[in-house]
């Protein structure tokens, strides 16, 4: 059930992400403030060196072909997390939350995030050992979903459209000012919400839903359990960073989506071809990477052409 980790090398993992995450919480982010650019990329860059060196143990000790697992298996999860930073980015916006608070309730996503994966992940390798039939399965979701968001029009998202805020909204008192970094306060005896816990119960939402599509892609790279899990959150933990660093440009990736879209189509495709056609985990990464650098390239290009020349 471990997988190819060992107890000893489960521990490590353990005791590398929660040391990193009270460091992060404890000591850096004691205090509420805005993250900048320069910290988000030094924290983006420390977050990205630790899962290297953890994929480079991985790779020397379990082999190339575990190494090269790992890394496909952080790509695939660590581009499907940046398009799920549009729909923060879109949520903060909703609820007007400063950007002083946004690091809360990321922060606070993410350890739910960890807990989540694990319950998701543990499913999924535990169905597809006795019932490798839900391969087939998987990687027709995979490329239902690929499809589909390919042809999807990036409208903007409204979390009051969401079913999981008009429940909260019904069954949870609210107060519709912000106490700092508050997610419950007292007024007059009654426990109120504030919006920071409601952007925080859509974050949590969204990330559920986000799940089923970023589990079964994974899966599809490997089904060993340790390799998967790690490889997951090493590219979780890095979110909140990366969020930060990015935020002011994710919109500009306009075409981000597509390089998304064909990585989960060929995934399933690989899932459902397996039986008859192996392709080889160094192929794959191969094409998850020009996939990313072709769609990432294509953008900024593209955004460069549409800014104004200094005559202008």
């Amino acid at each position: 059930m471990l997988g190819s980790g060992s107890p000893l090398e489960w521990i490590v993992f353990a005791v590398i992400v929660l040391g990193m995450l009270a460091l992060d919480l404890i000591v850096f982010n004691r205090k509420a403030h805005e993250i900048h650019l320069k910290e988000a990329a030094l924290w983006s860059v420390v977050w990205i060196a630790i899962s290297l060196i953890f994929n480079g143990y991985v790779w020397h000790q379990h082999g190339p072909e575990d190494g090269a697992k790992f890394l496909a298996a952080y790509l695939v999860e660590k581009s499907l997390s940046v398009d799920n930073l549009f729909v923060f980015l879109a949520i903060f916006g909703f609820f007007k939350i400063p950007a002083q608070y946004q690091h809360r309730v990321l922060f606070w996503g993410v350890l739910s995030a960890i807990v989540l994966r694990a319950i998701f992940i543990g499913t999924g390798t535990a169905l597809l050992t006795p019932f490798h039939w839900m391969m087939y399965i998987f990687g027709a979701f995979l490329v239902y979903t690929g499809v589909k968001l390919g042809l999807s029009k990036s409208d903007s998202v409204n979390p009051a459209d969401s079913w999981i805020m008009r429940f909260a909204t019904k069954r949870l008192r609210f107060t519709p000012e912000l106490h700092g970094t508050k997610f419950f306060i007292k007024q007059n005896g009654i426990r109120l919400a504030t919006p920071l816990f409601m952007v925080l119960v859509v974050i949590e939402f969204t990330d559920v839903v986000f799940a089923f599509d970023s589990v079964p892609a994974v899966l599809g790279i490997s089904t060993d359990l340790f390799i998967v899990y790690a490889s997951n959150i090493f590219a979780i933990l890095g979110l909140r960073a990366l969020y930060f660093l990015l935020a002011g440009i994710m919109l500009k990736m306009r075409y981000l989506h597509l390089g998304l879209a064909m990585i989960l189509v060929f995934i399933g495709l690989k899932m459902i071809a397996e039986k008859w056609v192996h392709v080889p985990i160094q192929i794959s990464l191969i094409v998850i990477l020009c996939l990313l650098l072709i769609t990432v390239i294509a953008s900024l290009a593209v955004r460069k052409k549409d800014m104004p020349s200094p005559n202008e």
